[in-house]
């Protein structure tokens, strides 16, 4: 589909929808849809610039006189022209999730995220509409308000990173909600309690890279390691890096430590530290006092490494980084 005009529902799947938007009109529900930019545009190879309602490059798509600019209202559209040819041409259309990621895929970061949204907020405040829905008021659903370091990865380690918040409650970017164009960052979340200012870092020990590699493996397996895979924060490493970054997500995840003695050991292959590790544009945290974990001094052995290990997508990131990490090594 190169054209709003040429939208339509997939053959396997119409007679249900058709089915499925007559109910919703006769009971004057809205169709909901979700929204990625930059992953959209990315899928069809099209100039990033299309994600942006202040696209600066010279890519646009007409369509029966129809000029797109930006790829919030040729999706809209699109999605306008299936229902009309599903046979109810005035049912609204809402977005039920629209964001900007800040790490895990290239033009994933702060400086794109709150670029998006200082034209993109106006734009719906503003009842601009799109080419086929001129001057209506469209209802929208900022996707989200914090990161999610267990998000389910499908489409791409992105996922995790949707927040406007890290998870610790700062907020990443400016942004306005009230689509004022005001120059300002949201609320800083209060009573955020972080844990010592210490890391988990690897001792630089490459004489059983086997090992090395199986225990980076056992880490990712349950923390969030997707900063490092390619485009990501963290992408840029070096092998020794990486390493460290990998168990101290381990470290941190599990409080630090746990009932089984501390969390970073790695068959000794780890060592905590005081002095930030972090490299960059890189980030290696200190994570807040869960409250349930509070309760019991930070003494808490985790067990979603296990949940998390029968992933076939969780699988499928753990074996990117290993390939990453092999190829570092050089």
């Amino acid at each position: 589909m190169m054209k709003p005009s040429e939208a339509d529902f997939r053959p396997d799947l119409k007679e249900k929808m058709v089915e499925f938007v007559k109910v919703l009109n006769a009971s004057k529900a809205p169709f909901v849809m979700d929204m990625f930019p930059i992953h959209f545009v990315a899928e069809n190879k099209w100039d990033t610039e299309f994600c942006f309602l202040d696209n600066k490059s010279n890519f646009s798509i007409e369509d029966n006189g129809h000029v797109y600019t930006n790829v919030f209202e040729f999706v809209y559209d699109s999605f306008v022209t299936a229902i009309a040819k599903a046979g109810v041409p005035n049912l609204k259309v809402m977005v039920g999730q629209i964001g900007w990621p800040t790490d895990g895929y290239p033009g994933a970061n702060v400086a794109n995220a709150e670029r998006f949204f200082r034209e993109f907020i106006p734009f719906v405040k503003g009842k601009k509409g799109t080419p086929l829905r001129p001057g209506i008021s469209i209802d929208v659903y900022i996707h989200s308000l914090v990161d999610e370091n267990l998000s389910r990865i499908s489409l791409g380690a992105f996922q995790r990173h949707w927040g406007v918040y890290t998870s610790n409650g700062e907020p990443k970017y400016k942004i306005d909600f009230s689509g004022a164009h005001r120059d300002m960052y949201p609320t800083t979340a209060k009573g955020v309690v972080f844990m010592p200012k210490r890391w988990c870092v690897f001792k630089g020990d490459k004489t059983n890279l086997t090992k090395v590699e199986n225990q980076v493996q056992r880490a990712c397996a349950e923390a969030d390691c997707t900063s490092l895979l390619p485009g990501g924060s963290c992408s840029q490493l070096t092998f020794q890096q990486n390493v460290s970054y990998a168990f101290n997500r381990y470290f941190q995840m599990n409080s630090q430590y746990s009932t089984n003695g501390s969390s970073c050991n790695f068959e000794n292959l780890a060592t905590v530290v005081t002095e930030d590790p972090s490299v960059g544009t890189c980030k290696f945290p200190v994570e807040i006092l869960a409250a349930e974990r509070a309760e019991t001094d930070g003494l808490m052995k985790s067990s979603r490494a296990e949940e998390w290990l029968k992933g076939s997508s969780r699988s499928a990131v753990v074996l990117s980084l290993l390939l990453i990490f092999s190829l570092r090594l050089i």
